[in-house]
């Protein structure tokens, strides 16, 4: 029965995976351009690229001194122009055909959106201000939420809701290059997650900034016990943040994972960021061009302040491998830090479908429920 169950849900997987069908295969770029304002120059001037012939090696010794120096890496100055607008709810669909039912739901429906300016500089306005929705609750407690790659913007607003009635505020962010922040010239999140190695580390740097950046809101707003949810990609921002930002005593991953290579490299839903890579690199190669965005590299930060994590993950995750979500456990476990895990029996994307998502659901507000009273 156990084989049966197994195949069924590869099918439905397959099946989901395959609803996203403008997936875009990009070449691989070095993307060194991307540094020219980074910290951690060790000693080189604003501004300062090698020649292009050196662009790996750059990289590679780049992210080395990101880990060595990851404090500096993911500093920013706080942003003095904090607003909350309202505005009209849109769905931003990545979806080559939007889904009409959707698009009609939220038609003529208003939120409150945090906005301010990035902290990280990027080519593209639209991804400069970043966006927060904003589902406010009495007491203390807030979580910066983020949602997973490419989602659209209405996703996850079901669970800040019941997070609401438990008495925790979230700000449901906007993550870079993601709907209201997506670029004019790109129809999915692309730019988060590419075969350009300089882009795809500037985006995580924007993520975790513009995290601690709503942590600095929630702080004014009155809120002192502050957490973090992420979901997949939110999953790796959301540790990243958490192993640099004293702030966080809450943790929630859903679906977690130690290298950001390998996930790329083996995750169904990549595959053609993997395709764009694979005539130039491989999977070693790609983990040492990435480890300054890897959650592998900060569990010794990670365990610089007490606090609660739960990890989430699925038993026949096909994007997400299961092996990379125990090494991950095995690290918390290794580093004695204080965590549940909980195992779901369904995949990557079939965590967002019926029966599956109530479960995770529950799981991520039952334990965000309890975990501030002891932190």
């Amino acid at each position: 029965m156990s084989s049966h169950y197994q195949q069924w849900m590869y099918d439905w997987e397959h099946r989901l995976t395959s609803v996203d069908n403008n997936r875009v295969v990009r070449p691989m770029e070095w993307g060194i351009e991307w540094a020219r304002d980074w910290p951690c120059r060790n000693g080189f001037a604003p501004g300062h690229l090698p020649q292009k012939e050196d662009s790996e090696k750059f990289l590679r010794d780049y992210n080395r001194r990101i880990v060595l120096s990851s404090d500096e890496f993911y500093s920013y100055v706080s942003p003095s122009d904090f607003r909350v607008e309202r505005r009209e709810v849109q769905v931003f669909s990545t979806r080559e055909v939007p889904d009409p039912k959707l698009e009609a739901k939220v038609r003529g429906t208003y939120a409150d959106f945090l906005r301010f300016t990035s902290p990280v500089r990027t080519p593209y306005p639209e991804n400069n201000l970043a966006n927060a929705r904003w589902f406010p609750a009495r007491g203390r407690r807030a979580v910066v939420l983020l949602p997973h790659w490419n989602c659209d913007a209405i996703a996850y607003t079901g669970l800040c809701r019941v997070l609401n009635l438990l008495g925790i505020g979230v700000l449901r962010l906007s993550m870079p290059y993601h709907d209201i922040r997506m670029p004019a010239d790109t129809h999915r999140a692309d730019y988060a997650v590419s075969a350009n190695i300089g882009r795809t580390l500037d985006a995580c740097r924007q993520a975790v900034v513009d995290v601690r950046c709503c942590l600095d809101w929630l702080e004014q707003q009155g809120y002192s016990r502050l957490g973090i949810l992420g979901t997949s990609l939110g999953s790796c921002y959301s540790f990243l943040a958490a192993a640099h930002d004293s702030r966080i005593r809450v943790a929630a991953f859903n679906h977690a994972a130690t290298y950001v290579a390998d996930v790329v490299w083996h995750g169904q839903s990549t595959r053609h960021i993997r395709q764009g890579l694979e005539p130039h690199l491989d999977l070693d190669r790609l983990r040492a061009l990435w480890s300054g965005i890897s959650p592998i590299s900060y569990f010794e930060q990670f365990a610089r302040w007490r606090k609660k994590s739960l990890i989430i993950y699925a038993k026949y995750d096909l994007t997400f491998l299961p092996e990379f979500s125990r090494h991950a456990v095995e690290e918390f476990k290794r580093h004695a830090l204080d965590h549940k895990v909980v195992v779901l029996p369904c995949g990557h994307y079939t965590t967002g479908e019926t029966p599956y998502k109530y479960m995770d659901g529950w799981q991520l507000a039952s334990f965000m429920r309890t975990a501030f009273e002891s932190v």
